[in-house]
């Protein structure tokens, strides 16, 4: 477990040493600034999804690496320190910091609330589906879902990055997506990743979207009562609850809240 976390250290040394809150604020890592901090303590084994945002925002986006190459190598040196980690003896810890956005322990959760959302859409009974061990840990393999999925961010409708809105107020923020690939996107949604002072939903449906069409997702959201600062990231996922896409970028806002 020490030598995992210590690779994770030079990693960030390697790029640069941001702090953590540059790391979850400016880079756009899906996960809070004390979930990173832990992963490189060594205290704890950190979850995949914690892992791979923290090595994407340095290896990838900073250092400009492959993003599947490196997805695979560090796929596997979390896998052999899980083993690893299992196997220790004594009291078993946590696996993962609280709170742990995006974490394994709100799978289940995340994948009985998507149902209950898509029973309500297609109005048709759906059971709870609750996670074992999926072939990507929670995520989809793209490969097995169609002959090519992928998607494109197109840009910010409404609420650009840096936009001031009052306190104690809503707005709906806008984005808009490409679907890229070969594959219908259906029963779709933007999953919230972090928690922010602002208020907004744990799940965004997506229209159903077709191979070449782009698509206007809206999310309302609700600010605090006083000035603050509000970025709140969403990965797309299915009707599972699996992220789909996890080598790309969180889709996010980015506001400030404040009198004019």
């Amino acid at each position: 477990m020490g030598a995992f976390a210590d690779r994770l250290w030079r990693l960030k040394q390697e790029a640069g040493d941001p702090s953590y809150t540059e790391m979850a604020e400016k880079l756009g890592a899906a996960a809070s600034k004390s979930s990173l901090a832990a992963a490189a303590q060594g205290r704890v084994l950190p979850s995949w999804e914690t892992t791979w945002e923290f090595v994407r925002v340095l290896a990838v986006d900073r250092l400009g690496r492959d993003a599947l190459e490196v997805e695979k190598e560090w796929r596997e040196e979390w896998a052999r320190a899980q083993a690893g980690w299992e196997t220790e003896p004594g009291p078993e810890p946590s696996p993962e910091p609280a709170p742990e956005p995006g974490a394994r322990r709100r799978s289940t959760r995340l994948a009985v609330l998507v149902a209950s959302v898509v029973a309500a859409v297609v109005g048709v009974s759906v059971g709870f589906v609750l996670f074992g061990r999926a072939d990507r840990a929670g995520e989809v393999d793209t490969a097995a879902v169609g002959a090519h999925d992928d998607s494109q961010f197109e840009g910010d409708i409404t609420y650009p990055d840096g936009s001031l809105v009052p306190p104690n107020s809503s707005f709906t923020k806008v984005w808009r997506l490409r679907n890229t690939g070969t594959v219908v996107w259906a029963n779709r949604f933007l999953a919230r990743a972090n928690e922010q002072p602002c208020a907004a939903p744990e799940l965004v449906a997506i229209p159903q979207t077709k191979p070449g069409e782009t698509v206007d997702i809206s999310v309302t959201v609700r600010t605090p009562a006083g000035p603050a600062t509000c970025k709140i990231f969403w990965k797309m996922a299915d009707e599972q609850g699996r992220t789909m896409f996890p080598a790309k970028r969180p889709i996010f806002l980015d506001v400030r809240v404040g009198e004019r």
